[in-house]
């Protein structure tokens, strides 16, 4: 299979820039796996799609404002620090821009003093380790102060609101970047759901970088995906399993639940309570284990995530989707439409 199979033309204006207002009046197509059928609808109508007895499985992460800009001490230069991984308290994996200015030793100041950073390590794949140095306990209360959010490279509009790039149910720190299926919800909707008999399950799963890396190999197959840590709590487990066994349906939101449960499911053959990495990697031929159906988002040409929802359902079938959404003013990537996939 070809990288290149999954390639669409995209014209630049259909890149959402900016988050709808509400949340819940992005627009909603609607794939029916069984019929072949096209539905165009807004996203606060995914009540009508939804059945007592349902349960819909979200990822409750919450983005880390990890983006830094400060100066090297020394000379006063200008640096960004991207925070990727936390190795200990106080130690990360960082992307740092320029990279030539963050030798090992060298030394970064952030906001007005109140943190700063030495290079303790270059790593083999350019990346460094940091150990930063702060008053408390905890970097985080730090990094909600003073850094920025880490929008994706196609976004060049500066965000108003850091909330409008969290889901409303974004509690555990730790993404490198939001889950985006999940920023249409609202309160009031969720509420809507819950009143018509659908349960709502949490995991956790704590979305990297690679999410935007691109697939550099010719051959799917070839690719390496990156790892993610996530955690499927006990409660979640027992409803999905509940749910199964009286006939509803498990809806993933987000390509992140989904493959959080296609982990699971496939590392130990059930749905269980697990705390693990998983470098996951779902294209045509996959055979799903749990999911029944998908909310998602509009996703880039070529990448991880286009090949996962063509394996839900059909290359071909996916790629005429997202012609028709070019034609019909859908808005993609990170702030745009949504798609349900049933």
């Amino acid at each position: 299979m070809k990288k290149q199979d999954f390639y669409y033309d995209l014209p630049k204006e259909c890149i959402a820039q900016t988050p709808i207002e509400p949340r819940d009046h992005a627009k909603l197509m609607v794939l029916r796996r069984d019929t072949g059928e096209t539905e165009h609808r807004h996203f606060y109508d995914i009540t009508d799609y939804l059945q007592p007895g349902d349960c819909l499985i979200v990822n409750d992460t919450r983005v880390l404002p990890a983006r830094l800009y400060g100066v090297k001490e020394d000379t006063g230069a200008h640096v960004e620090f991207l925070l990727l991984n936390q190795k200990e308290n106080s130690v990360w994996e960082v992307i740092t821009g320029p990279g030539r200015r963050a030798r090992a030793g060298s030394v970064f100041t952030f906001g007005n003093g109140e943190l700063r950073a030495e290079i303790t390590e270059v790593l083999e794949n350019g990346n460094r380790l940091a150990k930063f140095l702060f008053e408390g306990d905890s970097i985080f209360p730090i990094l909600e102060k003073i850094g920025k959010m880490p929008l994706p490279h196609y976004i060049t509009e500066e965000l108003q609101n850091n909330e409008r790039y969290q889901t409303v149910y974004a509690k555990e720190l730790g993404s490198a970047a939001a889950p985006t299926a999940g920023l249409h919800f609202t309160p009031e909707l969720l509420e809507k759901i819950r009143q018509k008999g659908v349960r709502i399950g949490y995991v956790t799963l704590h979305v990297g970088l690679g999410t935007f890396r691109p697939v550099k190999a010719e051959r799917v197959e070839d690719h390496l995906m990156h790892a993610e840590h996530y955690h499927l709590p006990e409660e979640t487990a027992q409803l999905i399993r509940e749910t199964k066994r009286q006939g509803g349906r498990v809806i993933a939101v987000g390509t992140t639940s989904c493959r959080t449960l296609e982990s699971v499911a496939s590392e130990y053959g059930e749905i269980r309570a697990a705390d693990a990495w998983t470098s996951i990697f779902i294209y045509p031929g996959y055979t799903f284990k749990c999911i029944d159906a998908l909310i998602t988002n509009f996703h880039l040409p070529e990448s991880t995530l286009i090949m996962l929802v063509s394996a839900f359902y059909d290359r071909e079938k996916i790629l005429e989707a997202y012609k028709i959404a070019v034609q019909e003013g859908y808005r993609f990537f990170s702030f745009g439409d949504a798609m349900l996939i049933l």
